[in-house]
C-alpha cells in the first residue's frame, strides 16, 4: 500500500532530483478532494520524458527498481516493501500541452495545459491532474469498484459528469 506519507516522500525526492510529476489515478482525485477515502494499492504519477533520467535515478536512489516496462507508454517501479509507483512520460508543447503515448498508436493520450493543477494530500499542496482529465481517463472500459467509488467522489465534490454512475 502506499500511505500518504509515502506520496509526499516521493514526490520530495522528485523535487530534489528538478523533476516535474502530476499524480493521477486514485492518490490524483484524492488530492483533489483535499482527503484521504480510501487505501491505494499505488502512485500513478506523470512526468515529463525528458526528465526520466532523473526521474528513474531519484526513485532508484529510495531502493525503487523497474519491475514492468512498457515504454513509451508507462513503467513501473518498485522497492522491497512493495510500494509501487506507476511511470508515465509526458512529451510536452510549448503551450504547456502534453502526450502522452499509447498502446494505439495512432491515438496518444492528450493532456491540455489546464489539466495541470493541484491539490492536497495531509495538508501539503502537491501537483496532480485536474478533475476533468481525471473523468477523461476514465471512460472506456468497465469500472471497477475503486473506479466507481472515485468518479462518485469528483461527481459530489465538483458536480462534473462522469462515464459512469456509483
Amino acid at each position: 500500500m502506499m500511505t500518504a506519507d509515502d506520496v509526499l516522500s516521493v514526490l520530495a525526492l522528485l523535487r530534489r532530483a528538478d523533476a516535474d510529476a502530476w499524480i493521477g489515478g486514485g492518490w490524483g482525485i484524492d488530492a483533489l478532494v483535499g482527503e484521504q477515502t480510501r487505501d491505494h494499492r499505488d502512485l500513478d504519477l506523470m512526468h515529463r520524458s525528458d526528465q526520466e533520467p532523473d526521474v528513474v535515478a531519484a526513485l532508484a536512489a529510495a531502493g525503487f527498481a523497474e519491475t514492468l516496462d512498457q515504454r513509451p507508454v508507462r513503467f513501473v517501479v518498485t522497492d522491497a516493501a512493495g510500494r509501487a509507483i506507476d511511470l508515465h512520460p509526458l512529451v510536452f508543447a510549448a503551450d504547456g500541452c502534453a502526450t502522452q503515448a499509447s498502446f494505439d498508436p495512432g491515438r496518444p493520450f492528450r493532456y491540455p495545459a489546464s489539466c495541470f493543477v493541484t491539490g492536497t494530500i495531509a495538508a501539503s499542496t502537491v501537483p496532480c491532474l485536474s478533475a476533468a482529465q481525471q473523468v477523461h481517463f476514465h471512460q472506456g472500459y468497465e469500472p471497477t469498484a475503486r473506479d466507481l467509488h472515485d468518479m462518485g467522489l469528483l461527481r459530489r465534490t465538483f458536480g462534473i459528469a462522469t462515464h459512469f454512475d456509483p
